[in-house]
């Protein structure tokens, strides 16, 4: 076949001969890497380029994994010796001692990795000494002084799972540490228990405490000075929550007693109160009206209209005056959701008026339409000789293409 003298001379990195036979030029001289019978020299060297294109697209991928990522030396090495052997042999045209020069490279890095990695786990078994000392004298100190048993317990739970996430030491360190640590929480499980036993002896002073705290509660239970009275209760909770547990039959008695005058009072308080909130009916009648006013707002069509037409509605709101308790809440509720309607139609406005964001949304757009100008015309060439490879690669490009587009124009007609 017949080979035309300026596609020899103009690729730097190739050739093909008058029997189609395709080389590559390397540091080591000419290598042979294919034969094209088929075609015009140029097509054989454009395909053999695109051979060494995903080679380097590997090379790429593997320096951004070991510079960008924490991949583990042995697998960066590892696939530096496969792409190593693939550049080696491999079937393409391009420079491929740049290439490898650039695995060399790499090689260098990840041997540098590989011994920053082992020595930060020297470091970190050196430091793991350190950090199991400290769990075995914290443990220690739980034991001898803590009087917090729930506290303390789970305390030396979390120390334990510390131990085991802390690196291995050597044997006979470590086994005395845990000794330590194994003592100290036996240590503090008999005191705890020696601490519950005492507990028999305090439930008189308990029960007796609580007596005295029902009697209290008892004597306000016909109380009317509700605020006084209610904080009152609130106070003899607390001193209830503080003096302790009686035993379990003495404790239900107590406490069926004491909530039996604290519900007393509440009911009583709750029966004025409702009678009270019926007086406020008419204000929850005015700020229905007004809510039913706020809601023909939504949907929000413009945001700055009906941003003034709440606050005025805001401003009768708050004139109403108080509702009852029970549906306060309600219309609380519902004013807030217009609020929040008005307020994310002002953010989406703000966001369509974002001249940066729309300057993106049309640049994305002009490169996807400029990209798919090119594939439709990568397309025809390929049609038109018969390259139905090419072709049929073309056509996947443009049917991602052109969903691409589908999606950045209907972001950019937002902005509209």
């Amino acid at each position: 076949m017949k080979v035309r003298e300026d596609t020899v001379s103009t690729d730097p990195w190739g050739r093909v001969d008058d029997d189609g036979t395709v080389y590559v030029r390397t540091a080591e001289g000419e290598r042979a890497v294919g034969s094209w019978q088929a075609g015009e020299p140029e097509e054989a060297l454009a395909y053999f380029h695109r051979k060494f294109d995903e080679l380097a697209g590997q090379v790429t991928l593997l320096e951004q994994r070991v510079r960008g990522t924490d991949l583990p030396p042995a697998q960066a090495e590892a696939t530096i010796v496969k792409l190593r052997e693939a550049i080696t042999d491999a079937h393409a045209v391009g420079d491929l001692d740049a290439l490898l020069g650039r695995l060399n490279a790499l090689a260098e890095l990840v041997a540098q990795r590989r011994e920053e990695v082992k020595a930060a786990r020297d470091v970190a078994r050196a430091e793991a000494k350190g950090v199991k000392e400290r769990i075995v004298a914290e443990a220690e100190r739980i034991a001898d002084d803590t009087t917090h048993w729930k506290t303390g317990g789970e305390r030396l739970r979390q120390l334990v799972e510390e131990w085991k996430a802390a690196e291995r030491i050597d044997r006979v360190t470590e086994a005395a540490l845990w000794k330590r640590l194994s003592a100290a929480r036996t240590a503090f499980a008999k005191r705890r228990k020696a601490y519950f036993a005492g507990l028999d002896e305090q439930r008189e002073g308990v029960r007796s405490s609580k007596e005295r705290i029902v009697v209290e509660a008892e004597a306000l239970a016909s109380s009317t000075d509700w605020g006084a009275t209610a904080s009152a209760y609130r106070e003899l909770m607390q001193q209830w929550k503080s003096a302790g547990r009686a035993s379990r039959e003495v404790e239900d008695e107590l406490w069926s007693r004491f909530k039996g005058a604290q519900d007393q009072f509440f009911q009583a308080r709750s029966a004025v109160f409702a009678e009270r909130d019926a007086s406020l009916a008419a204000n929850a009648e005015v700020k229905e009206q007004l809510l039913a006013e706020a809601e023909k707002i939504v949907p929000v069509s413009d945001a700055r209209s009906a941003r003034t037409a709440l606050r005025g509605i805001l401003e009768r709101w708050e004139a109403a005056g108080p509702v009852p308790r029970e549906q306060r809440d309600r219309l609380e509720g519902g004013l807030r959701k217009i609020d929040d309607a008005v307020r994310k139609a002002e953010e989406a406005e703000w966001k369509r008026s974002n001249p940066e964001a729309r300057a993106r949304a049309q640049n994305t757009v002009d490169q996807l339409r400029k990209s798919i100008e090119q594939l439709e015309t990568r397309l025809a060439k390929a049609r038109s000789a018969g390259k139905d490879k090419d072709a049929k690669d073309a056509e996947e490009a443009l049917t991602a293409r052109r969903s691409w587009l589908e999606e950045a124009e209907r972001t950019l007609a937002e902005f509209s």
